[in-house]
């Protein structure tokens, strides 16, 4: 499969299979995030993979959807704010950073043939003291992974003349 093909075949998986997903397939993913590039190179991540029965149950309660709890794995993904880079005028740059890495991972699952789904309105005070956070770390995405049980729906995007602007010099 080539790159686009595999980004086509990405989508929000919101039901999941309970067949539990190998420990291989998990570190190759996690190598994907690690070697996913951020600002400076500073990597202000932090990257939780939940696979126990209790902790499942204690991230369901910061996200108390039922699909949501039929992934087999969960990530929590967080910022470590006193790590990341910020530019000059003061822009924090932890959050595109994450974006960048978490969208790896999602790729990573998708190639090994794992549905995910990007998860960012949830309690993130409760996930914090729940996961015993780090004063500098905010719990920013989670992401279930696991084996589609859904069918991929046909994505809607812009066309893509409303999104390129490009200036050709003459």
């Amino acid at each position: 499969m080539n790159f686009l093909e595999l980004v086509k075949s990405r989508y929000s998986c919101r039901s999941y299979q309970s067949k539990n997903v190998k420990q291989q397939k998990l570190d190759y993913i996690m190598e994907c995030v690690r070697l996913a590039p951020s600002a400076c190179n500073k990597q202000p991540w932090k990257f939780r993979v939940i696979t126990n029965e209790n902790d499942r149950k204690k991230l369901a309660r910061c996200y108390n959807r039922e699909w949501f709890a039929t992934a087999p794995v969960h990530i929590i993904v967080s910022i470590l704010h006193d790590e990341e880079w910020v530019r000059a005028d003061g822009k924090h740059h932890g959050n595109i950073d994450i974006a960048i890495a978490v969208e790896h991972l999602c790729l990573a699952a998708a190639e090994q043939g794992l549905g995910t789904c990007w998860v960012c309105n949830f309690d993130a005070e409760l996930c914090k003291k729940s996961f015993d956070l780090d004063e500098n770390e905010e719990a920013a995405v989670l992401i279930p992974i696991g084996y589609p049980s859904d069918e991929a729906k046909e994505k809607k995007r812009k066309a893509a003349e409303e999104i390129i602007v490009a200036k050709q010099d003459l």
